[in-house]
């Protein structure tokens, strides 16, 4: 025997409980967006080139070429 229909006695399958927590959901999640950090994107910089070394050579003792040297050490 199949169930009625629940709107066949004029009342809605909506209920105050689940009106209630949809609602208390849709302000959490609102409360949550106010709430997070904006997020503000900017084109990173470009380097400034470094000038042509005047006597030839374009070697340069950097902070990553010292780190290499002190893996090489034994």
């Amino acid at each position: 025997m199949p169930k009625p229909h629940p709107e066949a006695d004029g009342r809605s399958r909506l209920s105050r409980r689940t009106l209630f927590a949809g609602a208390g959901t849709v302000g959490a999640l609102g409360a949550a967006a106010a709430l997070m950090p904006q997020v503000v994107s900017q084109a990173p910089s470009p380097a400034a080139p470094r000038p042509a070394p005047e006597k030839g050579g374009g070697y340069a003792l950097t902070e990553r070429v010292k780190q290499y040297y002190k893996t090489t050490l034994i």
